[in-house]
């Protein structure tokens, strides 16, 4: 008598891609249902887990592609990325409308960022392929987008862990105080002379040295609010 065969796949999640699932998922084993034509990437993406997050794949304990087609009762694993994950090829990072403080904490180190408070989806997946950036968000669906050239989910909401986090997995090359926090302008040092008439009096009383934005011309001192400042930067680099 023949058996049939089971019409599912067993799933094990890295525990690190748990909160990407239902919360009837989150568990080191599960049975996913499958129609036998998916291709395993498109399994993994159904069950709400980008493809960004995901390192490496396996078939039944053998290393597996996103675009392999798995027999029904199958195991699939799925491990989390690698960290510090290097994108070849990536310029810089670019930051959808929910993370605009991330984005000037990673400008207040040095990292090139680009932030769109003002663009649709498609316009961010474009831009991402277009200048070879990283998009980092929050939207799921955005990051399960076909063309999206590279992308990554920022896990947290308050922007000291989104921060961290970023940090954590990239580790990009930090060089604080060199780029505009306002629109990612590398900053030049200027004479104090030079911008005298753009400071309020107290300004030029107390303070000596002074960057002018290159591409904004924004004018930036190290005024009362370097002492928050420098607490940030102070723990990226001890990182």
């Amino acid at each position: 008598m023949l058996r049939a065969v089971d019409p599912s796949l067993v799933v094990r999640p890295d525990r690190e891609l748990w909160l990407f699932l239902a919360p009837r998922r989150r568990c080191e084993e599960f049975a996913a249902p499958y129609d036998g034509e998916a291709s395993l990437g498109h399994v993994v993406q159904a069950l709400g887990i980008p493809l960004t997050e995901v390192g490496e794949l396996t078939l039944d304990d053998g290393r597996a592609d996103p675009a392999d087609r798995p027999v029904p009762g199958a195991t699939v694993g799925i491990a989390p990325v690698p960290r510090p994950q290097h994108v070849p090829g990536a310029t810089g990072f670019l930051l959808d409308v929910h993370l605009g403080t991330l984005a000037r904490r990673l400008r207040l180190l040095g990292v090139d960022t680009v932030y769109r408070n003002d663009a649709e989806d498609d316009a961010l997946v474009r831009q991402s392929a277009d200048e070879r950036r990283v998009l980092l968000t929050r939207d799921r669906g955005l990051l399960m987008r076909r063309a999206l050239w590279a992308g990554a989910h920022v896990r947290d909401s308050d922007p000291a862990d989104q921060l961290a986090d970023v940090l954590d997995r990239f580790a990009p090359p930090l060089a604080p105080w060199t780029r505009c926090s306002a629109c990612n302008g590398e900053l030049a040092e200027v004479p104090k002379d030079e911008v005298a008439g753009e400071l309020e009096p107290g300004t030029r009383r107390r303070y000596d040295r002074f960057a002018r934005c290159r591409s904004c011309g924004r004018v930036y001192w190290r005024g009362a609010h370097s002492r928050r400042l420098d607490a940030i930067v102070d723990r990226a680099v001890g990182r």
